[in-house]
């Protein structure tokens, strides 16, 4: 196995036609932490769009969203699912959140084969849309299920899409997530939380030398200290409901205590300790499609298990406790209003439930 340079949550692997059909022990990735970082960009960016400009149009039932639950790119797209009201419009499937040699695999899944698409692992769907496709195989992925070929994996523009391309599909009350009178600051917004916060703290923990690390690390707490002057007095990061821009702030902050504090060495301060951000996390995580998404076993196992080039031990560590996630986080009180004008999402479908391994104890 030779790792790509993904370097995100969801990292992707770089496998062989030839790989055997019998699934290995995970073998992590030795080389994070060794080699230079640098994101790769999405090799399958096609589009499903109203138009089918692209030749994927928006169907109800025809894709599946292939996702871990670890990945914060991958999160996004389940958030966003379920704030639209798309469970019943695109299907979901769940991978392990440790890889072998073979990708992503569906082990979670009785026969360790995904009941829709018939596949045991992520690769295969890559391998029907691009024959001996060389390069890495990474969350989220929309599946076309009659062709079991992948679509994309553009993780930037799926969200985005789900938003304003698949509107006839959403469920009724959803929230506009990308406003078109505000998507210019949306974009600003979240151009420097990518840059600095989403991908900033995976160059800190996939630093090969110091000056290399200390430049991300700085960077990525210069842009929290940003971002919690700008929520100081405002509930969310753009306008007075819930935008893209809170998605994808929100998928690395639920992460940095869990693994990016300790494990990517982003340790200056603990979101615990950054009274806005805290609150603000808070306030995310107990807003429905938030916190009912976001699982910790997975996040914490999938980010110590395999990144074995930065914890070669594979200890997956006890902490830390999370009933803080579900404190009164008085938010409310900067008024907003989550949905705008319209409602909540209902309860999450059957069999999406996150385990009770991966939520924080009730009170």
């Amino acid at each position: 196995m030779t790792p790509t340079n993904d370097g995100d949550g969801a990292q992707a692997t770089t496998r062989t036609p030839e790989a055997p059909e019998t699934p290995k022990a995970p073998e992590g990735n030795a080389e994070y932490g060794r080699k230079a970082f640098k994101r790769s960009r999405s090799h399958f960016a096609d589009r499903v769009t109203a138009d089918a400009r692209d030749g994927w149009p928006v169907e109800a039932g025809r894709y599946r969203l292939v996702v871990s639950r670890a990945c914060p790119w991958a999160h996004r797209s389940v958030i966003s699912r379920r704030l639209l009201g798309l469970e019943g419009a695109v299907s979901l499937a769940i991978t392990d959140p440790i890889q072998d040699d073979r990708s992503w695999r569906f082990t979670l899944d009785p026969d360790d084969r995904d009941p829709v698409l018939g596949i045991r692992y992520l690769s295969e769907a890559y391998d029907a849309r691009e024959t001996g496709y060389p390069g890495g195989v990474s969350v989220p992925a929309i599946v076309d299920v009659p062709t079991g070929q992948l679509v994309t994996n553009d993780f930037q523009q799926i969200t985005l899409d789900f938003a304003t391309e698949w509107t006839a599909l959403h469920r009724p009350g959803a929230p506009d997530l990308y406003p078109e009178p505000l998507r210019d600051e949306i974009d600003k917004v979240v151009d420097g939380v990518y840059r600095d916060v989403n991908n900033g703290v995976y160059r800190a923990g996939f630093a090969t030398g110091q000056a290399e690390y200390e430049a991300a690390a700085e960077g990525v707490f210069r842009r929290l200290d940003e971002v919690a002057r700008r929520l100081a007095d405002r509930r969310y990061l753009v306008g007075d409901t819930l935008t893209e821009a809170d998605i994808r702030l929100f998928t690395t902050l639920v992460r940095f205590d869990t693994v990016y504090h300790g494990h990517f060495k982003c340790n200056l301060w603990k979101l615990a300790e950054n009274p806005v951000l805290w609150a603000y996390a808070r306030d995310l995580y107990q807003t429905p499609g938030f916190g009912d998404t976001t699982d910790f076993d997975h996040i914490k196992r999938h980010y110590y298990q395999v990144h074995t080039g930065i914890n070669p031990t594979g200890i997956v560590p006890l902490g830390p406790e999370l009933s803080g996630w579900l404190t009164p986080h008085h938010r409310e009180k900067l008024g907003g209003r989550p949905f705008g004008a319209g409602s909540p999402p209902g309860p999450v479908p059957a069999g999406e439930e996150v385990p009770a391994t991966g939520r924080p104890p009730l009170p």
